[in-house]
């Protein structure tokens, strides 16, 4: 791919994300040139996404690593709602497309990184296994309520033994 084709590619991505922020289903309607189909344009999406939420899981995992009292699980998800947080044109566009089989792959390697991260999984464990601890951790981070100034952070980390 020349430096043309990444910068097209990149100002497609932002004006899906634009539109995407006004009406989500007018979004989708046409296939912005760079990309052959919705398919391809997803799976740019969802790498767009891993490149906003692996940064923000590996900056909460450096800062626990040297707090006193550090939570893997409450700083990974703390870097999951700032990454949804900063990028809500993005993560709905992901959500409203979560059951089209081109963005099954991404997801399951999401669900593992996420499980890894927060270390309700080991790199030794068997991927599908990593995926589905993953995928049942990102349930409970969505449905918890984000903390405010009445709630205690380790919410989450109460619900955890039940996986």
């Amino acid at each position: 791919m020349s430096w043309n084709d990444f910068y097209q590619r990149q100002q497609a991505l932002a004006e899906v994300l634009d539109s995407a922020r006004r009406d989500l289903s007018a979004a989708f309607e046409t296939v912005p040139g760079p990309f052959r189909d919705t398919d391809e344009l997803l799976a740019a999406l969802h790498h767009k996404w891993m490149l906003q939420l692996t940064g923000r899981v590996e900056v909460a995992l450096a800062d626990t690593e040297n707090a006193p009292h550090g939570d893997r699980v409450e700083a990974v998800t703390e870097a999951w709602r700032r990454a949804a947080r900063d990028n809500p044109g993005l993560r709905a566009a992901l959500d409203v497309h979560a059951g089209n089989p081109a963005l099954e792959e991404a997801t399951a390697r999401e669900h593992r990184m996420l499980a890894v991260a927060a270390g309700l999984a080991e790199d030794h464990e068997p991927p599908r296994d990593q995926a589905r601890v993953g995928r049942a951790f990102l349930q409970l981070l969505r449905a918890a309520p984000a903390p405010d100034q009445h709630t205690r952070p380790g919410r989450l980390r109460k619900l955890i033994p039940s996986l």
